[in-house]
């Protein structure tokens, strides 16, 4: 059996627990590609409705992206947008953004977070909702991306007879994009670039040094790599709106 901490309440734990703690969490974070594409395996053989299944429907997403030239992080953010589906039946996208934020561009975060609005404006007003909902973000930077998301890959996702490439073609992107995290909000991650001083225990690894970063993020210095400018990386403006049972989108 591992070793495990003894508090029982967080503000009474120890330098000694955290030894124990921080070398676990490393373990359970290497092996977050697996979790994610065994979690994205679910959407198989659910059609919800739709004329494919929503992994064929990510499939289809992520092809079309990589075959426009794409690079590997936009590719796996369209293989993911819909990975919230099993999960966020009213706010799927938000599942998505969740997974990828640590390890994109604040541009391909806010796309992906927004995506379900973006993708509204093609069948809202079949359902009694607004079309132009998107419109809200038209100030955003980023709203042009979100809408070339949705109408070069995302909207023309769902033909049977479309050519996909299987996810074993994506597995590894997927393995490179996770292997690298730019921030972290909780889970320590190794600081490559060496921005915050290490602490170390006297017989442990790196760990335990805590301090404020920018607007407050808590770090765990030489683990967490902060963010650009030393800020938390933000997403913008979100919007959590889905028609009745939503799915792929």
């Amino acid at each position: 059996m591992n070793a495990r901490a003894h508090f029982t309440r967080m503000e009474e734990s120890t330098r000694e627990d955290w030894s124990i703690i921080v070398p676990e969490a490393m373990k359970m974070a290497k092996s977050l590609p697996d979790r994610v594409l065994a979690h994205l395996r679910l959407l198989d053989g659910d059609f919800g409705g739709f004329p494919v299944d929503r992994l064929t429907h990510s499939l289809q997403t992520a092809t079309l992206a990589l075959a426009d030239g794409r690079d590997e992080e936009y590719v796996v953010c369209a293989l993911l947008h819909d990975i919230g589906d099993t999960l966020g039946s009213f706010n799927h996208p938000d599942i998505a953004a969740a997974i990828l934020k640590p390890f994109v561009s604040e541009e391909n975060l806010w796309m992906v977070q927004n995506h379900g609005v973006f993708q509204g404006y093609n069948f809202f007003h079949h359902i009694g909702m607004d079309r132009n909902l998107r419109d809200m973000f038209k100030a955003s930077s980023h709203y042009e991306r979100a809408a070339e998301f949705v109408e070069r890959y995302d909207n023309p996702a769902f033909d049977p007879q479309r050519e996909t490439l299987p996810l074993s073609v994506f597995e590894p992107m997927v393995r490179r994009l996770m292997a690298a995290p730019r921030n972290s909000d909780d889970v320590p991650t190794k600081d490559q670039n060496a921005a915050a001083p290490m602490a170390r225990h006297a017989t442990g690894p790196p760990l335990v040094a805590i301090e404020c970063v920018g607007d407050h993020r808590v770090t765990v210095a030489g683990w967490v790599t902060p963010s650009p400018g030393g800020s938390r990386r933000s997403g913008g403006g979100r919007a959590g709106v889905a028609g009745p049972g939503q799915g792929n989108g």
